[in-house]
């Protein structure tokens, strides 16, 4: 492991996620308990998650920006002080508005988070070992994700939910200083297009906006996908096992680190093959085998199946995230990593944003099981949308040549 990556950057940072990961695990697993405690209706509620997805999509794009003026290092220690600042303050608000402004400005601060350290480890990993490097970042993320939930349990039985998410926001702070005093400043890569136009007198050359988004479309498809099923999930899939699954409140604080440990489970082994054997192939096959996870929800009705069920949708589904970002990776140069970042991030909020207001009314106005065959429906379109652009993978394109080439290359593929 530690012979792929060198770069001691790639460790200190992954120490900063684990803690940055059992904040995020404390607060989201809370979150739900407390906004139905505050006496909001179900499309309240999901108009409170769209608030925070509204953060992220505002905020997406300019993050970008601010990385290439000010170094994603200081980006990210300023983005980790405002999530824990928010999350601190979140169980004070009960109104819509006060929340929702909250959670605003928790999506903000945690879209900093993400763009900055996607675009630190995209520059720090060796091409070869892309997926290899986002899955370690998943696997400390989703291990924190792991750790929060079980914490959480045990600090709101004997305490307040208020002092939970103080918890949650001291570790924040704690990753913070941390990442300050550990991270040395950004590589020079990050900025080699800025620099070779100042020396030659005249503005930074960036690519256009339409050819970046264009080359990572299926990077985003994936992103857009996970966030507007993520989104609603966390907070409404609670909520349905209590009331049509009929399981304990309590129970429910625990899913979430089912579905975490999924990933953390899977992530690394799946990262591996992706570097292998092509990184969009493989994200097809993780999208198809979590859509029929999802489905088999509907009709599970034990605790422990559900608990599988949300073990194997983090394996798939939550797997496919470092992968889609590893093959950004690949396909984009370092100095526009910042920018091909922010418009990931931009895609995975614009699907935070329309996936809860959406599930939502679905489940008020219909039924639970509605709101889980619609997850399943978006799902089949991202994996036919993965295998009509199939050769935005460069594997898929040497497959492709090596086929042209040699017929057997082609039966030995199939």
């Amino acid at each position: 492991m530690f012979t792929r990556l060198r770069d001691r950057n790639l460790w200190r940072l992954y120490a900063g996620t684990l803690l940055i990961g059992i904040a995020f695990g404390i607060s989201v697993s809370l979150t739900p308990l407390h906004l139905k405690a505050s006496g909001l209706s179900k499309v309240q509620i999901g108009w409170v998650a769209t608030f925070f997805a509204l953060g992220l999509v505002v905020c997406s794009l300019p993050v970008g920006a601010i990385v290439r003026r000010f170094s994603a290092r200081a980006t990210l220690v300023a983005s980790v002080l405002g999530y824990a600042l928010c999350v601190t303050a979140f169980p004070h608000r009960s109104t819509v508005l006060g929340t929702g402004l909250i959670r605003f400005l928790d999506g903000s601060f945690s879209v900093g988070l993400f763009v900055c350290c996607e675009t630190i480890i995209l520059s720090r990993s060796p091409r070869e070992h892309k997926a290899f490097a986002t899955s370690v970042y998943a696997m400390a993320l989703s291990s924190g994700l792991v750790i929060g939930p079980l914490v959480a349990k045990p600090l709101l039985g004997h305490s307040s939910m208020s002092f939970a998410f103080l918890c949650s926001g001291v570790l924040a702070l704690v990753a913070a200083l941390y990442l300050a005093f550990a991270l040395d400043p950004d590589t020079a890569e990050l900025h080699e297009d800025d620099a070779i136009a100042v020396a030659a007198g005249s503005s930074p050359a960036s690519e256009p906006e339409g050819s970046i988004l264009w080359r990572i479309k299926t990077s985003c498809a994936a992103t857009f996908t996970f966030g507007y099923f993520q989104s609603s999930v966390v907070v409404l899939l609670p909520i349905y096992m209590m009331e049509v699954k009929n399981v304990p409140e309590s129970d429910t604080i625990l899913m979430s680190a089912f579905f975490a440990g999924g990933m953390l489970l899977f992530s690394n082994l799946v990262g591996r093959i992706a570097d292998r054997v092509g990184h969009l192939r493989v994200i097809r096959v993780l999208g198809t085998i979590g859509l029929v996870t999802i489905s088999s929800f509907v009709f599970l009705d034990s605790f422990i199946a559900m608990c599988i069920s949300f073990l194997i949708g983090g394996a798939t589904l939550a797997s496919i995230s470092p992968v889609s970002l590893a093959l950004q990776g690949v396909v984009t140069r370092p100095s526009e990593y910042s920018r091909a970042n922010a418009y990931y991030n931009a895609s995975y909020a614009l699907g935070m944003l329309i996936g809860p207001p959406i599930a939502s009314a679905v489940y008020q106005q219909v039924s639970g099981k509605a709101m889980i065959l619609q997850f399943v429906a978006i799902y089949i379109a991202f994996v036919i949308f993965t295998v009509v652009f199939a050769n935005d993978d460069p594997a898929a394109r040497r497959r492709s040549r090596a086929r042209d080439r040699d017929p057997a290359v082609a039966r030995h593929d199939d």
